[in-house]
């Protein structure tokens, strides 16, 4: 089973992100190797972090959304063209964002492996949709793709970032804007001053959802920290048993 899940790992990508590059230019080619590479050595590494021998039925539909998202690599970095074909693949590749939490859920075989991937496959596609958008918007936009790799970087200095967080539908649904407005952007569907102002409203809705969490977190820090109440328990009143020499006759 082991072996099997290691071979389907390498082979996969290889094929896909091969078939892709084989009508891009060289640079993109690289691009595919380099992230097909990285995608086997840190999933195995997250594996072995986890105690888990192989995939499971959710973490192979996580699997195939990251397998797309590296031949969007591969189109953006041989230019992003054709635009509509780089816009169509993302689109999938957050339509299946989902899937996996519902599988995962059915079949009994959700894990903290299975969502720190997942995670990290809608955080990388966000940053290459930011480093697409940019060519056109500007700079500015990385902020978008960068932010939560900032919080991770933060949290190394400050470990209460890494506190859990409590469920939001409001963070929920900002970070699904994101990916959205970018992928709409990147199709060009829009003229450019209503491309401006969607990207900087999601930008704005996002600074917003990471700042609430932040001051929540710096809240739960000082509460956890606060000295409780002192209570003085009264004093126990001890018998102490009568000497031999006063026991009465």
């Amino acid at each position: 089973m082991i072996k099997q899940d290691l071979l389907l790992r390498s082979v996969v990508p290889a094929w896909v992100l091969a078939a892709g590059a084989a009508f891009l230019s060289p640079i993109a080619w690289a691009t595919g190797a380099v992230y097909g590479v990285a995608l086997l050595l840190l999933t195995g590494w997250g594996l072995r972090r986890s105690d888990r021998p192989a995939f499971g039925p959710a973490d192979w539909i996580t699997f195939a959304r990251a397998v797309l998202v590296g031949v969007a690599a591969e189109l953006i970095a041989d230019g992003g063209r054709p635009v509509l074909w780089l816009a169509g693949l993302v689109a999938v590749a957050l339509a299946m964002d989902g899937f996996d939490g519902k599988v995962a859920r059915r079949t009994g075989t959700a894990s903290e492996f299975g969502a720190r991937f997942d995670m990290e496959v809608d955080a990388f596609l966000i940053l290459l949709l930011c480093v697409q958008v940019a060519q056109g918007l500007g700079l500015w936009v990385l902020t978008i793709g960068l932010m939560r790799y900032a919080f991770v970087a933060a949290s190394w200095v400050l470990p209460w970032l890494t506190a859990p967080l409590y469920p939001s539908m409001a963070r929920k649904t900002v970070a699904a804007v994101q990916g959205v407005v970018l992928v709409v952007v990147v199709s060009g569907l829009l003229p450019s001053w209503l491309e401006l102002a969607a990207v900087g409203a999601a930008l704005a809705s996002l600074v917003w959802s990471f700042g609430r969490d932040v001051v929540w977190l710096a809240r739960q820090r000082v509460v956890e920290r606060r000295p409780g109440r002192i209570v003085e328990l009264p004093r126990a009143v001890v018998r102490r048993p009568p000497l031999p020499g006063n026991q009465a006759a």
